[in-house]
């Protein structure tokens, strides 16, 4: 295969045809988002996310490709191995830095080898380890990767985590009614109950896509955003030059929800979609109305996933109550590979024990489904 490697600075220097060309079209690998979070500082130097994109050209243009970042921390990736570090300090071992192929701060699932060939997928696989034992690595981590690729990496041996995640699916709902109608009594009744409270506050909605955001309300959502973080004594990943740039980038992909009281805007959610998914992403609020999480984050999404027909809505990672609002637990997995061999038969019987919790945590959620039983 006559195919050449190169390691690039940034997926910002590839050419953004041919990248996109090579994903499944959805909006969290695209160019615009990945370059984005590199041209507004969210990565690259001092933050722990030193972009590093495996790149593989065949007669010049780009074959395949792997989001690849190079990590000096464990922050914002949503797979949590801070214990295989300490084992590693014990040890007197260095755990970082460590190589991740992902969306950084986006626990969706999706290809991570991006190509259309096969065989070039397999190989990339392999060159990811070959990577990592040659700049003497602790290790290589795929998360969240689509099931055709986590069948590839599987059938090579790689170490395979099992995870938990929450998605709600519209089947086709002529309204939100007609969702709400899909649940037990109980859960129907908490839901009204929910937005009428908020309605009762004098909190009124409205979603906005794309280009109809200004760069006011974008400057508005940052401020929320933050508080969110403020709120949980935490610092956040992304900065406000990268939401300006989003908007300007993937106007079509965007949907921002406000929420206004007395005039004044007091909170915010924003999402990205396609046309088959739209994915939960970041939100905050600057005073506090009982309910509004779920208004703004759930409730606007759903009712914009039926008008839009989209099918699938993606929750994000934990977060057990969104049970209530007709999310249901559905499997995620990521994939790992550890170059010090005693580690890494330490660590995948840890993930063997480890998942035979997880798939008794899975089975008691499906029993808790939100859904009437037929008949």
């Amino acid at each position: 295969m006559n195919i050449e490697l190169e390691i690039a600075a940034g997926v910002s220097e590839l050419d953004s045809a041919q990248w996109n060309a090579l994903t499944d079209g959805s909006p969290l690998l695209s160019h615009a988002f990945l370059s984005a979070l590199e041209h507004s500082g969210s990565v690259g130097e001092g933050t722990g996310w030193q972009p590093m994109p495996l790149v593989f050209r065949r007669d010049g243009k780009l074959a395949g490709a792997v989001p690849l970042y190079l990590k000096h921390h464990s922050y914002g990736e949503y797979v949590f191995d801070w214990s295989w570090a300490d084992a590693y300090a014990q040890h007197g071992l260095e755990y970082y830095p460590k190589l991740v192929a992902a969306v950084p701060f986006t626990p969706i699932t999706g290809a991570r080898l991006l190509s259309h060939d096969a065989v070039l997928q397999a190989r990339m696989a392999d060159i990811l380890r070959d990577t990592a034992h040659r700049l003497q690595l602790s290790s290589v981590h795929v998360l969240f990767p689509d099931a055709k690729n986590a069948d590839m990496l599987s059938g090579q041996g790689w170490l395979r985590r099992q995870g938990v995640q929450f998605r709600w699916q519209n089947q086709g709902f002529a309204g939100f009614d007609e969702f709400l109608m899909t649940l037990t009594h109980d859960k129907r009744k908490k839901i009204r109950q929910e937005r009428r409270k908020v309605g009762a506050a004098g909190v009124s909605c409205r979603r906005l896509r794309g280009c109809d955001i200004s760069e006011r309300e974008w400057d508005f959502f940052y401020k929320c955003y933050l508080n969110t973080y403020l709120e949980h004594r935490s610092s956040p990943y992304l900065t406000q030059a990268f939401f300006h740039e989003l908007g300007e980038r993937l106007p079509d992909n965007v949907m921002l929800v406000l929420a206004e009281r007395d005039g004044r805007r007091i909170g915010a959610a924003l999402n990205l979609y396609d046309a088959d998914c739209l994915y939960g992403r970041y939100w905050g609020a600057l005073a506090y109305v009982p309910n509004l999480h779920f208004e703004l984050c759930y409730y606007q999404a759903q009712e914009f996933c039926i008008e839009q027909g989209i099918r699938f809505f993606e929750g994000g990672a934990q977060g057990e109550h969104k049970l209530a609002r007709g999310f249901v637990a559905r499997e995620t997995c990521s994939f790992h590979h550890i170059t010090h061999a005693d580690f890494e038969a330490a660590v995948r019987r840890f993930v063997s024990r480890e998942g035979v919790g997880v798939s008794h945590y899975q089975q008691e959620l499906d029993e808790r489904a939100p859904y009437r039983k037929p008949g």
